[in-house]
Parts: structure tokens; sequence; C-alpha cells
């Protein structure tokens, strides 16, 4: 019997934890710690503990699958790639679409950022950052010119007062949350925003319950309060930030005093005056946030109101401040700095900026040049377009997203892809997407490959091969270099390793430049930016300036604005989603995974007691939730956790989709759908 331990990193949040993989006769059989990691110090939670469970399951994708009659039959790579290429060269540019992938290599993503602008010659890419964290690269990038977490994980724990808002750290990001209360048990103040009283609730000293979609209101009403009271950084604003004047004025109007926003929000007027004064007057203040503020119409407005707080307050550039959103998925962050994004290139170089545009068409040297120097679709809109512009896209490649559970309003994007002629879904299981495909690829899993993965806190670490891939299965890379050869530009994707398609990412993405296998091949790795090769990385930004060319951060007076969709007599409650300790997105990994799944084995929707009263509804009935874009059947949790005229459901469960019910209203600048607010009601099931 041949045993060893493999170092890798976490395939599921955004934290970036590690730990060993167990390897038992060149089969992956378990988990165990990895205790030299500075961010989880051998801690993991439920998710990375049972990480091993999927990877061998009998029904990972093994052979290129191709649809024929409506069935899908077993095909060779050759054959898959050679119909692929031909369907693709029978295409026009903007009728072509790519979808990367948070859940696959910064490797991975920069090559197929490449495949689409240079192969396909495609402007339209994107991925589900669009539907989790876009408005915090806008919205961030607008307030400090860098769109990304500023500080560090273990930063946290330094912090003297914590504020988290539209987050419950400790079943989404649980390890953290231990940096959280290691904060709390030196000392730190905990305050806590949400429409639930989570576990992470449950910690707070102060926590505040809202009605979603308040949030401007809410922060407008905290700066408004520190500003009386005299508690603003006056030397950190006049020194570092511009727009004060205007900010000041908003936050003081009538609307946003404590009486009137516990009107709207339903936070106690006192709760939000005490919120205030801890804030103000901490030695160092942190807020942390998630989809909870990013997922609305006004999304980017939530962020910059985030940012306005930290800055208002002197908490940029410190140890335990900064603000800090915390990603989602495992590489989201990394997805978005390899430009896997309509409107940028690696390190957010603008598409439309003819410098970069130059600099990418002559380090790639394909023949034919690249994509037009133009913005593409986001994923939300390239939906749009194929719902209401029929014909005008007319294929898709998709590499490891699954829309049909990720995206709001379902039954919008089944009509958005039964308007494509020809669909490509490369995975490693066959999700619910990947069913709708023409051609299906089988990939490889995180415990099959080597390759690069960048954290919430922008640390870039090591995956690590542990096993051979199943079957047929290729690196996602690989998949990608051997179709753009069937297109005619081998020479333009000839790596041989993954350090290959790194050094060449490197050499183009300036906060990556100074990174090398060999420098990132420890526990420490490095935070970008890190420019050379003797630049020890960045773990917090904005230290002595903001990353505008001036170096200044820009505060901006906004106005709360109410959600797109807001409760009515036919409609009386507002419906928010979000995510559970045991599950991860669309469940296709840790649904595979038994002691998850038997865990958590379906949805439920939550119900504040009064409202089931009323409703004559009890815990654990079957009820239909009824929006104005479907409806689903799905088990009642009657409990006083949940704000009354708010109800909540995982996200997580094919068979009874919150996404059935969300609402696909777009933040105007983001692009990002409003997952967290719309109007829902609940009927009881009649039997007969």
């Amino acid at each position: 019997m041949d045993m060893k331990y493999v170092q890798t990193t976490c395939p599921y949040c955004g934290t970036g934890c590690s730990f060993n993989l167990v390897v038992k006769d060149g089969k992956v059989v378990d988990t165990a710690p990895y205790h030299r990691s500075p961010v989880n110090e051998g801690k993991v939670c439920p998710k990375g503990t049972y990480a091993h469970e999927f990877v061998n399951r009998e029904d990972r994708l093994t052979t290129p699958l191709i649809k024929k009659d409506g069935k899908f039959v077993e095909a060779t790579w050759e054959e898959a790639n050679a119909l692929i290429a031909e369907k693709f060269k029978s295409y026009t540019p903007e009728e072509c679409a790519v979808l990367s992938s948070a859940r696959t290599s910064n490797e991975d993503n920069y090559a197929l950022m490449k495949f689409a602008r240079g192969a396909l010659k495609t402007r339209h890419i994107d991925h589900c950052a669009r539907l989790c964290h876009a408005s915090t690269v806008a919205g961030l990038a607008a307030s400090f010119g860098s769109g990304a977490m500023t500080n560090s994980i273990g930063d946290i724990a330094e912090s003297k007062c914590v504020f988290i808002i539209g987050s419950n750290t400790f079943e989404q990001h649980p390890l953290i949350g231990r940096r959280v209360m290691q904060a709390k048990m030196a000392g730190a103040k905990l305050i806590y925003a949400d429409p639930r009283l989570t576990c992470t609730g449950k910690q707070a000293d102060l926590f505040m319950q809202f009605r979603s979609g308040s949030d401007v209101a809410i922060l407008n009403c905290i700066m408004g309060e520190i500003i009386r009271n005299g508690w603003e950084d006056k030397e950190w604003i006049q020194n570092r930030a511009k727009g004060y004047d205007e900010l000041k004025a908003t936050v003081l109007k009538d609307d946003y005093l404590p009486e009137n926003v516990e009107t709207l929000s339903g936070i106690p007027a006192e709760q939000l005056r005490t919120a205030a004064e801890w804030i103000g007057t901490a030695e160092s203040s942190t807020l942390l946030y998630s989809m909870g503020i990013t997922q609305h119409t006004c999304g980017v407005d939530n962020v910059k109101s985030t940012a306005n707080l930290q800055m208002l307050t002197g908490n940029i550039g410190k140890r335990g401040g900064g603000v800090n959103a915390l990603r989602g998925q495992n590489n989201v962050q990394g997805a978005c700095d390899m430009g896997a994004l309509p409107v940028v290139f690696t390190a957010y170089q603008k598409v439309i900026d003819p410098a970069a545009h130059k600099k990418f068409e002559d380090a790639w040297a394909f023949p034919d040049g690249i994509c037009p120097a133009q913005n593409g679709y986001e994923v939300t809109v390239m939906m749009d377009v194929l719902t209401d512009n029929p014909g005008e896209l007319k294929a898709m490649y998709i590499m490891g997203e699954n829309p049909f559970l990720s995206d709001p309003d379902i039954h919008h994007v089944e009509h958005a892809f039964e308007n494509l002629e020809f669909v490509v879904v490369q995975d490693i299981f066959l999700t619910e997407t990947a069913e709708h495909a023409d051609v299906v690829l089988p990939a490889t899993c995180y415990a099959e490959r080597d390759g690069t993965q960048t954290s919430t806190e922008r640390r870039v670490q090591m995956w690590r091969k542990a096993q051979e891939p199943p079957g047929q299965a290729k690196l996602d890379w690989k998949i990608i270099a051997d179709i753009a050869a069937a297109m005619g530009y081998a020479d333009q994707f000839g790596w041989e390793t993954t350090e290959d398609v790194f050094n060449e990412m490197r050499s183009l993405t300036p906060s990556y430049g100074g990174m090398t296998y060999e420098r990132l091949n420890k526990p420490e790795a490095l935070h970008w930016p890190c420019p050379t090769e003797d630049h020890p990385g960045t773990p917090i930004l904005h230290i002595n300036k903001c990353s505008h060319p001036d170096g200044m951060g820009v505060m901006h007076a906004i106005d709360w604005k109410p959600p797109a969709e807001v409760p009515d007599d036919e409609y009386p409650f507002v419906f928010t989603t979000g995510r559970c300790l045991w599950h991860w997105h669309t469940g296709s990994m840790t649904r595979r995974s038994d002691t998850l799944a038997n865990e958590v084995p379906t949805g439920w929707i939550e119900i504040n007691p009064e409202d089931a009263a009323a409703l004559g509804i009890k815990d654990k009935e079957m009820v239909k939730a009824i929006t104005r874009r479907g409806e689903i059947e799905v088990p009642a949790k009657v409990t006083s956790e949940i704000m009354k005229g708010v109800m909540f459901m995982p996200f997580h469960f094919a068979e009874c989709a919150a996404n059935m019910l969300t609402n696909n209203a777009l933040d105007p600048i983001a692009k990002i759908p409003e997952f967290k607010a719309c109007s829902v009601k609940i009927e009881k099931i009649q039997e007969a």
C-alpha cells in the first residue's frame, strides 16, 4: 500500500484555506490538516473537511460527449475538437460568447480569456463574478482605484471594532469568522447587520436586524451620526479624500436621521446610534461584507457606501481596518484578475485602452489579430440579448459555470438557451447546464492539477496534483489549447506545462509580475500587487495613498433607492437568498459529497412565526413560494431568526431552485442581478 499527503488549497470559498489530500494507492481518499497555512492554521470548515468525497464519484465525466438526435454519445477528443473548431469557425466573432469560471485556476482563466479574444475574436466573455461581486470590482475601483479586499484575513483579528453587514461570515467563510472571534476575544466590539439572526449574529455584541434593500440608508445614518458627534477622522479626510463636502451634505439630511431610518429599515434608532459610536470611536474598525451588499440593483452604491464609511473614519490603509469584501468562490478574485470580464484584460487593463489592446495583440501575435478594442456583453446582458434579440448571439463556450441554477429567473435562462445554436460545456460533472450542451468536455478537478488560485485577500496560492484524472479528462487549459490548435492557432497556445501558462500571464500582468512558482511554493505564498521578483507582496492596500493616479480616495454622495421590486398586496413579503454552511453554490460538488448531502439534503424557505401563523403554515409543511417569475414547492422552516415580513431561501438545490423566483433586474453599472430583494407570496398546498 502506498500512502502520501499532498498539500493543496480548498476548492470552495474565497478564504484560501489549505489542507492535505490523503492519497492511497494513487487515489484521493481523505483530507488531513495542514498546520503551516497562515490562513487557517490547520483548521477547515465542513466543506473543506469532506472536499475529497466528490473527487472520485462514479458520475465524473471521463470522455467527450457529442449530442446526436437529442442524446449524448461518447466521442474521441479528435472528433470533439474538430466539431467545435468547425462550428465556431462558421460563426462571426460577434455571434460567439464565452463564460469562464471562478472554480478553475488562474492559468485556466487566462487561457480561456486568450482563446476568446484571440482565437474566437469575440469581446463577449464573462464569468460568475457578475453574479456575486461585480459591484465590488466597480464600487471599490471607483472609491480607491482598486476593486479588491483592502486588508489581509489575519489582520481582521487585530481590529478593535468589526462591522459585518450583508455577510453570514461564520457559515459562508468560517475561517474568516475565526479571525472575527479572535478580535472579539481580544476586546473588539462586534456589530452585525442582517435580516436574519444567523450564527454570526448570535455572537454579536450588537445585532441590527433590517429589511433587505435598506443598506445605503443604514450606512448614511451611521455616517451622519459620526459627523454630528465629531468622530470623523479629519486628518485622513483632509489629506487623502475627495468629495467629503458632498458626502456630508447627503448623510446629514433628515432622511437619514436614526428615527427615520428606523422606519425604513426596521433597526431601532438607538441601535444605529450605538453602532455609530462604536465605529466612530474605535482605534481601528474593519468592515466585512459579501453578497448581501453586492446583489442589488444599487449594489455599486452599497459598495461605495461601505468605502465612504471607512474613509470617513480613517480606516483605510491601516492594520485592523479596511473594506473587506469577502469573495465567494475559490478563485473569483483570480478569474477577475485574469481578465475573464467583458471590459478588461488581465490586471484590469481596459480593453478600450489602445495601448493595452496593442500590448496584448503584439504579445499574443495572432496572425489575423484579436477582438476589437470594445467592451463586450456581461453574462446577464447575454441572457437578455438571447431572449430579446434572437440570432445576435448563436454559440457559447462555457467552462465550469452552471447558469441553469446560478442565474436569476431560471425560466429566462431556459428561454435564452433555446435561442443558442451551438453550446460547448467543459466541466467535471454533467451539470444542469451541461445537459443542454451540444458538446460536453471532461475536465480535471482541483485534486488532479497543479496551478494557482487567488483568494479573497489577494493571496495567490498553489494547487498541487494528488492523483491522475479519470478516464480521458484533461486540464482545462490543455482542452482550450487543443481546440485553438484545431482552429489553426497551435503556435499561440504552445504551452507544455501549467507553469508555462502562468509565466506568459505574469509577463503581461503587472500585479503578478514578480510572482514565480518557486516564490509561491511556500505556505505564505504572495499577495498582489507584487510587481517585481524582489517585491514582498502587499497584504494591505492603500497604506500611504490609494490606487487612483492622484493617490486620493474618492467619497461618493449617495442617496438610498428602493429595490426594483417591493412588496405589495399581491406579493406581500420580501424574498432574499443566500448560502448555508454545508453546501456550495449550485451544489455540483457538495451535493455529491455524501457527508454534506446527508447533513442538509434539500432546501427550505424561512418564515417568521407571526407570518406563518397569519398564513396558517406549520413548520416543515410543504408550501408554494410564488413570484412574478415562477413558483416552486419547498418545505417551510418557521423560525424567529428571520425578520417579520422577510423570507429567505438557500440557492443550492435544483429541486427547489431559489432562482426560479429571483429578479433579473440589474445594477446599471455592474450589471449584477438583484438576488437579495424581490417580492414573494406563500400559499398552502391544498391536498386533493
